[in-house]
């Protein structure tokens, strides 16, 4: 639950400061329940695709994906810290691109 919690938070954040570079999947919680949970997150920037999703017992699975003329050349797994960081240095030099995207990067951390 906490990395559906996370997932969610996460999801909402990046959905809401970057909704042109972000993509959230979403699956039904069981056959016949009504509630949704956040499957998978990805994010393009910086020639990358950052994703994000909920691995299957629990934990997290995340990936970076080299983005070359709409096409992933090269994917690599992650751990967390090191998803987070990249998608953070990635973040940082999108902001200082412009005026707009260091309005969306103010948005994703309040």
């Amino acid at each position: 639950t906490d990395a559906r919690a996370f997932l969610e938070a996460l999801a909402t954040k990046l959905a809401g400061a970057l909704p042109a570079q972000t993509r959230v999947e979403r699956a039904r919680d069981g056959l016949f329940k009504g509630t949704m949970h956040v499957e998978r997150i990805s994010v393009e920037l910086g020639g990358f695709r950052y994703a994000l999703s909920a691995g299957k017992r629990g934990g997290m699975e995340a990936a970076r994906a080299k983005i070359v003329g709409g096409v992933a050349i090269k994917n690599e797994g992650l751990g967390l810290d090191a998803w987070i960081e990249a998608l953070a240095r990635d973040l940082a030099s999108y902001a200082q691109s412009s005026a707009s995207a260091r309005a969306a990067l103010e948005r994703l951390v309040t």
